[in-house]
């Protein structure tokens, strides 16, 4: 088999570039330049697709003993990756730009580009499983990142192979080591990779720009004025420029956001739960959408506890109705729906909340 092996220069990709050459398929390494004006180094780890990534990634393509390209999806990376991120936020929601990337870079435009070019599939260092066609939770659930994978169809599915899910981290590590991958002991990637400085406020107003509106409480009352949407979040406590807590000294937390109006508005804990969740955009990773209500667990966040729920497409939108209530769902998040077996690992699909209530 003729494989692409995606190579971000981290140890993942790397272990999983190797065991598909060590399984005797014909491999060739791509790194994603993902930035315009990549920096140098990165900062400890914070950040991806500095020039060290796409270093480190050569040498251990030379290890290997397997070509290795870099191919720049800049321009696409900024439209469909980081325009969506922003675009999403100023109007008052709270994206996962990594669920983005998977779906509209990794295994879109690269999945294409690479079956034009007469390969049979792509292999990436996430930590997912796929068994008769199925997503499934890798067996390393503190690093499962099927979630972030859900949003894949059967057919970007059926030309994708994750060789690490099936393997916790600490040995992933090792098995770097034993090859002499000089990336064996390299820091994970995380936050947001294209903010490395972490300061994700200060980022999306430089794009968005000043936006003034009112933090009003749940009767309508001005408790402090902002600069814009986007510096906020469902669920946000600290930040929100109120000069005191919510009535009998309760904390006060972001229900809602108002991005036509510039309103956020504020409440109690409790205003936070939800029971009912609706997804747009909904995508069934092993092909056909179910006919009828299914029982399911949900989650909502990349490292998030599911919860028990039935859902049902309903039109073009996915309706999920929750047996206890979530808090802090935002609209914008992904909710990714499980099988509700013992195991729990098998994805059924995913969609993107376009709103939550009571």
């Amino acid at each position: 088999m003729k494989v692409l092996a995606a190579m971000s220069g981290g140890v993942d990709s790397s272990v999983a570039a190797a065991r598909m050459v060590d399984a005797g398929h014909e491999v060739v390494g791509v790194h994603l330049a993902l930035s315009a004006a990549p920096a140098a180094l990165r900062t400890g780890s914070r950040g991806c697709c500095s020039k060290e990534d796409a270093s480190d990634a050569r040498r251990v393509a030379d290890v290997l003993g397997i070509p290795f390209y870099v191919w720049d999806f800049a321009e696409r990376f900024e439209a469909e990756v980081i325009g969506d991120f922003v675009s999403s936020y100023a109007r008052g929601e709270t994206p996962n730009p990594c669920v983005r990337c998977n779906q509209r870079i990794k295994f879109s435009a690269l999945s294409a580009k690479a079956l034009a070019l007469g390969f049979d599939t792509v292999a990436t260092g996430h930590y997912a499983r796929l068994s008769g066609g199925r997503l499934r939770r890798a067996v390393d659930r503190d690093k499962d990142q099927s979630y972030v994978l859900a949003v894949l169809t059967a057919g970007q599915l059926r030309h994708a192979v994750f060789p690490i899910g099936d393997t916790p981290k600490p040995q992933i590590r090792a098995e770097a080591a034993r090859r002499g991958l000089a990336v064996a002991e390299k820091p994970d990637s995380h936050d947001i990779c294209f903010i490395p400085s972490g300061d994700t406020r200060t980022f999306l107003g430089e794009r968005i720009g000043v936006r003034p509106g009112s933090v009003v409480d749940a009767d309508g009352a001005v408790l402090a004025t902002h600069d814009g949407v986007h510096g906020f979040t469902v669920g946000q406590r600290k930040g929100l420029g109120i000069a005191g807590p919510g009535p009998g000294g309760a904390p006060r937390y972001v229900t809602a956001i108002d991005a036509e109006t510039a309103t956020v508005r504020v409440g109690g804990v409790t205003d936070l739960d939800v029971d009912e969740l609706v997804g747009r955009s909904p995508v069934f990773t092993g092909g056909g959408a179910p006919s009828g209500a299914i029982e399911c667990a949900v989650q909502v966040r990349a490292h998030g506890e599911t919860a028990s729920a039935v859902a049902e497409l309903v039109g073009d939108e996915l309706v999920v109705r929750l047996r206890a209530p979530l808090r802090g769902v935002a609209r914008g998040q992904t909710l990714v729906l499980y099988r509700p077996d013992p195991g729990g690992d098998e994805v059924i699909g995913s969609a993107t909340i376009a709103g939550a209530g009571r």
